[in-house]
């Protein structure tokens, strides 16, 4: 009795004390920013960019945009931009902004909520507002891409400019105007006149402007590969210019290959824009009329080493057909403030993914074996990923939005945008149950031309949503598609979509050696690729570069961070670490290893028995199967 008696007045003292706290009500939102309207911007924003200061990678800025009526006006630098799929835009970077009318300062207020929103009030009788300021770009890629280099540089004009909120931009005319450092050429989707030092660019709406990026640079070279395709080429040093004629062969057949497929051309002419720089930071990234693409030093000189980084040239040109010009209808947005949902991604980048592949086989860009290797890999890196045993293959095209594409810890277990690489997964199913249902008569090829090669010239935005997916395939051969495409999209699983492999003539295998592609890929990213056997990958000096979930180096406790000192009582070395596990092959001893994490030394021990494992893909049967008829020139 006197315990219950003591437990009562407790909750009555606990709930007198917390009748005396503060409780506040939420504030309001101040949601004074209008939203997009499809009607015409009263005026033509003029836009002045100097971008000489490459050193201290800096663009000095003047905008005058005409108002039509005073009073509250917000002003926005682009924050969602498409092909990056998230907020993306760089507003860190945006300093020095003045705001004037008739020369009166103008006082600006960002928005608490949306920080790429400035609020600013027109003066009574003001024509234009006078806008100043800076893009103070990365000097080192702490700070992110590096986009300003001594010898090159990539402006985007989402850099350089605001807009005024309340339109669809692309009813918002503007007109640009760069200066670029002497001597320096300069290369755009959007035509151009030269006048001296500054590029004086055609009128346009800004939609079309933030699609029509510039790289420019001292080192340059023009390469035609149609009469409607340009390869443009910048680089630190002329020596890498120095592509050979085979080389731009295979590039003019690319183009052929992909206008062959497709039947129809989204762009009135297309430039690609193609860096080869230690310097700049390296890129991909699409647009209609044109592709940013940053490799290393090599793309040319060392042609014969290895596939390395062409594989980037087919996936950004397919994008022009699979994500510019047939989008997701919830993809895209009437201006650059409005959220983009990322729900088809497998379909914008995924196929835009498989066609990548095929292409650059087709092409001869990247040869047929090595793109059977490529996609071992590819294959391989999925099937040993336990987080699809959790994490649904749809859920993953919000990583750009999650992640921004930051490094994860536990990769296999946290999955990042598989979206890209299971999505070609998929589609390439796709195309072995076309074959099949059809007889043969059916594939790929058939959707590509269905669904992408409509209205020839067309450059706008035609939108689909899942159903129109699902109906296309239905057209070219019945099927239950939307039963597949879901499957494949929201269940879980335990082993990677491998059909397209097995049905087409080919299966994932396991090997001692690894392929010329798995060197190549190990050389690009400096690492030690044990991902099959040990579960991790070695970066250098022994630093772990990944550890796979629940493999054997996950189950003897290593992650990411650690270091390994010593194998088997000896100084670590790539190799050394590699002989260990051939020695251990078919024994009962472990893999004794010294490990170090910050300044803490344990020992521990990989009870691993099988050897190296490195994934390529083996023939099934005799003759030409369904993925040999895909890699095939048309």
């Amino acid at each position: 009795m006197r315990r219950a008696f003591a437990l009562t007045a407790l909750l009555l003292a606990t709930t007198a004390a917390t009748a005396q706290n503060s409780a506040p009500q939420p504030l309001p939102f101040d949601n004074r920013i209008p939203v997009a309207r499809d009607a015409a911007y009263p005026g033509t924003i003029v836009l002045k960019v100097d971008a000489t200061n490459v050193q201290q990678a800096i663009y000095r800025v003047k905008q005058t945009l005409p108002v039509a009526e005073a009073g509250h006006m917000v002003l926005l630098m682009p924050a969602w931009l498409p092909g990056k799929h998230a907020a993306r835009g760089e507003i860190e970077k945006l300093t020095g902004l003045k705001i004037t009318a008739g020369g009166r300062a103008v006082p600006w207020t960002r928005d608490t909520v949306d920080v790429w929103a400035f609020h600013v009030e027109v003066p009574r009788g003001a024509k234009q507002l006078d806008i100043e300021f800076q893009f103070t770009g990365a000097t080192d890629p702490d700070q992110g891409r590096v986009s300003i280099a001594p010898t090159m540089l990539n402006l985007q004009f989402e850099q350089v400019s605001l807009y005024p909120a309340g339109w669809f931009t692309r009813r918002i005319p503007i007109q640009a105007t760069v200066t670029y450092p002497a001597g320096w050429t300069a290369v755009s989707g959007l035509p151009a006149r030269k006048v001296g030092a500054d590029y004086v660019y055609e009128k346009t709406d800004y939609e079309t402007l933030i699609d029509s990026p510039v790289f420019a640079g001292r080192n340059y070279r023009e390469f035609k590969l149609s009469d409607r395709v340009d390869l443009n080429v910048f680089a630190d040093e002329p020596a890498e210019l120095a592509a050979t004629p085979e080389q731009i062969d295979a590039h003019k057949r690319l183009v052929e290959q992909s206008v062959k497929l497709f039947g129809a051309q989204h762009y009135d002419r297309y430039e690609f824009l193609l860096s080869i720089s230690d310097e700049m930071g390296g890129i991909g990234l699409e647009h209609h009329r044109s592709s940013e693409n940053g490799v290393k030093p090599g793309y040319f000189t060392k042609w014969n080493d290895g596939p390395g980084s062409r594989n980037l040239l087919p996936h950004e040109f397919t994008h022009s057909w699979n994500g510019k010009f047939r989008r997701g209808a919830d993809a895209w947005t009437p201006d650059f403030r409005t959220p983009m949902r990322d729900s088809l991604l497998w379909v914008y980048e995924g196929q835009t993914q498989f066609w990548g592949y095929i292409l650059q086989a087709r092409s001869g860009i990247i040869s047929k074996q090595d793109t059977l290797d490529m996609l071992a890999n590819i294959a391989a890196s999925l099937d040993n990923r336990p987080a699809r045993t959790w994490r649904p293959l749809i859920d993953t095209t919000n990583d750009p939005i999650i992640s921004a594409r930051r490094p994860k810890g536990w990769l296999s277990w946290q999955r990042s945008e598989d979206y890209y690489n299971e999505g070609l997964l998929i589609w390439l199913e796709a195309d072995s149950i076309l074959r099949k249902e059809s007889g043969g008569t059916k594939s790929m090829d058939d959707f590509a031309r269905a669904f992408f090669g409509v209205r020839d010239g067309d450059w706008g935005v035609l939108t689909y949503k899942f159903e129109d997916v699902a109906a296309t395939l239905n057209a070219i051969q019945p099927y239950d598609w939307a039963s597949f495409l879901k499957t494949r999209l929201n269940g879980l699983s335990e082993r990677a979509p491998l059909a397209g492999f097995t049905a087409n003539g080919y299966r994932l295998i396991y090997t001692d050696e690894p392929t010329a592609a798995f060197k190549d890929s190990e050389k690009r990213a400096s690492r030690t690729d044990l991902s099959y056997s040990l579960g991790l990958s070695m970066a250098k000096g022994g630093a772990i570069g990944s550890v796979t979930w629940d493999s054997p180096a996950f189950e003897a406790g290593l992650d990411l961070g650690d270091t390994i000192v010593a194998v088997n009582g000896r100084e670590y070395s790539d190799d050394r670490l590699k002989d260990a596990v051939k020695a251990a092959k078919g024994t009962k001893d472990p893999i004794k290893l010294l490990v170090k994490s910050g300044t803490r030394y344990r020992e521990l021990a990989i009870d691993y028995h099988d050897g190296l494992r490195y994934p390529r893909l083996e023939k099934i049967g005799t003759g030409e199967g369904g993925l040999d008829r895909l890699l095939a020139p048309r």
